[in-house]
């Protein structure tokens, strides 16, 4: 999904980070796994992946421990990463609580621009902004949400937007409203609504999930297509209480994740309604 080896490795360090992150841990170690075509690509190519990798760890504020790496027939690289955490201040994804305020701290849309750059070498400033956003730790101003009442979060992978509320709802007693106007996206995402790019991901996850997610029919099927887009390296998903919501936003923009929007909120959940509901609002 990128040209650039050394984006490659950032962008699968800042994934890789992401669940100690969304636990409320501190990453310490991390171990590169490799597979590598090394008669068909130079070993230079794997150098500039593993420095974008070890940047990313440095920045976070772990090392890299060592690693495996292994002849393959295509470039996989990832990291097996340690962290630590209190085990009294773990953040989970099912304690979401009745009237907690939803925030996202990424805009949505890479599954979609990623489609493009895999089929059409698609390239521009919407292609670059995703690649960045990729690349940005779910670690930066991780200290304001340890500083907030916050014991539910997520970070927005495979299962897109709604599929992660959805995790994020069961096992709560709390169903999650999503306000699908407040979802921040990627700028200029609107040049990718081509049906040739929608993903077989987001298709196999809303009818998977059909049954616990209520859709409003007035939001447009460009919107509803976001809300299940399949995020690599997504933002944080947070469950915040109301009173300190906007300030958190605040200063998570501040900190650099200038995207960060305040998405939806919970309520108590009832038997036989949806785990997730997105509004048109």
């Amino acid at each position: 999904m990128v040209d650039d080896p050394y984006t490659f490795g950032m962008v699968a360090a800042a994934n890789a980070l992401s669940d100690v992150f969304a636990m409320g841990g501190r990453p310490l170690v991390a171990l590169n796994l490799v597979g590598f075509p090394s008669k068909l690509l130079p070993l230079e190519v794997l150098g500039a992946i593993l420095q974008g990798g070890a940047d990313k760890v440095r920045e976070a504020g772990a090392v890299v421990g060592g690693g495996h790496t292994v002849e393959d027939t295509e470039v996989k690289y990832g990291m097996a990463v340690t962290g630590e955490v209190h085990p009294d201040r773990v953040w989970k994804n099912g304690n979401v609580r009745p009237d907690d305020v939803l925030l996202l701290t990424k805009p949505i849309g890479t599954g979609l621009i990623n489609g493009a750059v895999k089929q059409d070498a698609a390239s521009g400033p919407a292609v670059a902004e995703a690649q960045r956003w990729m690349a940005t730790l779910n670690g930066i101003g991780i200290e304001h949400v340890l500083a907030e009442d916050v014991v539910a979060v997520t970070d927005i992978t495979g299962y897109g937007l709604l599929g992660h509320a959805r995790e994020m709802a069961e096992g709560s007693a709390a169903r999650l409203v999503i306000e699908a106007r407040s979802v921040p996206r990627i700028g200029g995402i609107e040049a990718f609504f081509l049906d040739r790019l929608k993903t077989r991901a987001a298709r196999e996850t809303r009818a998977y999930m059909k049954d616990a997610i209520r859709i409003a029919e007035t939001i447009d099927p460009w919107t509803q297509e976001l809300l299940f887009d399949p995020q690599t390296s997504g933002g944080l998903l947070i469950a915040v209480r109301q009173e300190g919501a906007e300030r958190l936003r605040d200063r998570l923009r501040e900190a650099g994740l200038e995207r960060t929007e305040i998405i939806g909120h919970a309520t108590r959940w009832h038997a036989g309604e949806g785990r997730v509901e997105a509004r048109d609002a």
